[in-house]
């Protein structure tokens, strides 16, 4: 019998993170969005595309305000939430604060009610504090609450690595620690060609330009669409993560998880190597970082805090 994913959004993200689970035959999907006919139409869309691509896992949708919304996501195995909003002109941060954490919480309430032992990925923005919205709402333990970030930025990491070395991406290693944004932490000196680490093969002038091109990865990308964001590479992270979990790979690989004592830290959301098993996170692996890159984690867990300090003063203000 397979396993079974809930994905919960249909937009770029979603429906990619759907496609991706189902062509590699992890699991059987249910998509769920709020949005009538929408998870229904491009679930059926990807099935239809099966016999072509040759997967038989099963791919269907739902509408979340609908008798069988959720209730058909029940005892799903995992659940990917990748609801929310983007910003829009005349939002402020603080309002896309408040909007998302109140769609996530909602999203997550709806999993602890038909899926009280999944594991859940969480790929909403602002990425870190959904996470912590997801544990408050859910109240699953912390191995099984996670945040799809570091996979994605350091893929983005070895992607430029890749580029400027003209050198497959296959052999590149990266990792990237920290909160989702700017100030994320890459770590050139653990990241490597072929094992040879990249401060032995560019200038540190290159690897900077390469290190804040990371950073604003997303950024770049929404400049030049112009409208919408990111969705090939941020699915193509979430599955790789479904695949770790499902299969009991224990990949290790940089997630958003909350820390309770580990590099100094306690009660954020931050992005570190863990390993990823059947369930959920099974280790954090603590390296040793140099006095400047322990504390560009602490400015980036600060960040964190922050905001998951803002978003209960603005819950408490009614705001």
């Amino acid at each position: 019998m397979r396993k079974k994913v809930t994905v919960v959004g249909a937009g770029f993200v979603g429906e990619h993170t759907a496609h991706g689970i189902a062509q590699k035959e992890l699991a059987d999907v249910v998509l769920i969005d709020i949005l009538d006919g929408v998870p229904k139409g491009k679930a059926l869309d990807q099935f239809e595309a099966s016999p072509v691509e040759m997967f038989d896992a099963r791919i269907e949708g739902f509408t979340a305000t609908s008798e069988g919304g959720y209730e058909a996501s029940g005892a799903s195995d995992l659940v990917v939430i990748t609801a929310g909003l983007a910003r829009k002109p005349g939002m402020s941060r603080d309002d896309l604060l408040m909007k998302n954490a109140s769609i996530v919480r909602s999203v997550a309430e709806q999993i602890a009610k038909h899926s009280p032992k999944a594991i859940v990925i969480v790929v909403s923005n602002p990425l870190d504090v959904m996470c912590w919205v997801t544990l408050q709402a859910t109240g699953f333990p912390r191995e099984r609450v996670l945040g799809m970030a570091g996979v994605l930025d350091s893929a983005r990491f070895r992607a430029f690595i890749a580029m400027e070395l003209d050198v497959s991406v296959e052999s590149t290693h990266a990792f990237v620690l920290g909160g989702h944004g700017d100030s994320m932490v890459p770590l050139p000196r653990c990241s490597t060609v072929a094992g040879i680490p990249i401060t032995e093969l560019m200038t540190k002038e290159r690897i900077d330009a390469l290190v804040s091109r990371t950073a604003n990865g997303g950024a770049e990308i929404v400049g030049l669409l112009k409208t919408g964001s990111a969705y090939y590479a941020p699915a193509a992270a979430v599955v790789e993560m479904v695949d770790s979990i499902l299969k009991d790979k224990k990949k290790v690989l940089p997630c958003s998880v909350l820390l309770q004592g580990e590099y100094g830290l306690t009660g954020m959301f931050v992005g570190v190597p863990v390993k990823l098993g059947i369930g959920g996170l099974e280790q954090i692996l603590e390296i040793r970082l140099q006095p400047e890159e322990a504390a560009a984690l602490r400015r980036s867990a600060e960040d964190v805090l922050r905001n998951q300090e803002k978003l209960t003063q603005l819950q408490s203000s009614g705001t």
